[in-house]
């Protein structure tokens, strides 16, 4: 049993609050990836701290040229709880061109094309690495190279966080329905972009799609309620067992 275990699941119990900043024990390692076409990227592979993973996310962040990269808050706390609190692998890195403190991917930004190298070579490490059962977790812009260049064999599943489907098109939502792998859209009541009345409505071409209503988040799911309730949503989907997460560690 592990300490996460411990604490029962509404969250009560001994330890401490799980706050913004907190960091759960993992084994975090430097990775880097390489595409097809030459380029370098640089990332993080976070795995439970004393056992296998069972499930893993190859997680792509919000538009680089709007502030977007592999630190996006909600990305970045992923990285910090899930290998404990969910015994989830996260994979996070930067997409050509994307600088953040773990330093800058090579190539440059190209609007969604060339980054189909990028969803590639992450895909390629996670096959390579052995990792189990993954799924696409895409923010944003990240939600619209899932769609787009996310239609691979090792793909389980999409969670998809604020999809504008901006790059995105029709054929490729019909795409996904066609393949009948589960997709999961979290579209905010407040979202600047796609809102859930629309996103029902253009989702209708994917037969199997989810779309959840959040009630009072935004684009940028500010604030530990929205967070929380995106981590939730996210494990109860790829590790249902282990939903919904506590929200104190011993």
């Amino acid at each position: 049993m592990s300490a996460a275990d411990e604490v029962a699941a509404d969250g009560t119990g001994p330890g401490e609050e799980i706050r913004s900043g907190t960091v759960l024990p993992a084994r975090r390692s430097d990775v880097e990836l390489h595409t097809a076409d030459g380029v370098t990227l640089v990332g993080e592979l976070a795995l439970p701290a004393a056992r296998d993973p069972v499930a893993t996310l190859v997680t792509l962040h919000p538009l680089p040229t709007s502030g977007g990269f592999m630190d996006s808050h909600v990305l970045r706390k992923a990285s910090y709880r899930l290998p404990a609190l969910a015994d989830l692998a996260v994979l996070r890195f930067n997409t050509r061109g994307t600088t953040s403190p773990r330093g800058t991917s090579g190539g440059s930004f190209d609007a969604g094309g060339a980054e189909r190298f990028d969803v590639a070579a992450a895909l390629e490490f996670a096959e390579f690495a052995d990792l189990p059962h993954v799924w696409l977790l895409g923010w944003s812009f990240g939600t619209d190279l899932a769609l787009v260049h996310g239609r691979d064999p090792l793909v389980e599943g999409l969670i998809l966080l604020s999809p504008p489907l901006r790059w995105s098109t029709p054929e490729d939502l019909v795409a996904w329905g066609e393949l009948g792998r589960p997709v999961t859209a979290l579209v905010p009541e407040l979202d600047d972009f796609l809102r859930p009345e629309q996103a029902r409505e253009r989702f209708r071409l994917l037969p199997q799609a989810e779309v959840v209503a959040v009630e009072g988040a935004k684009h940028l799911w500010v604030g530990e309620a929205a967070v929380r309730r995106v981590l939730d949503e996210v494990v109860a989907r790829v590790n249902p067992a282990r939903a919904p997460l506590p929200t104190r560690w011993p």
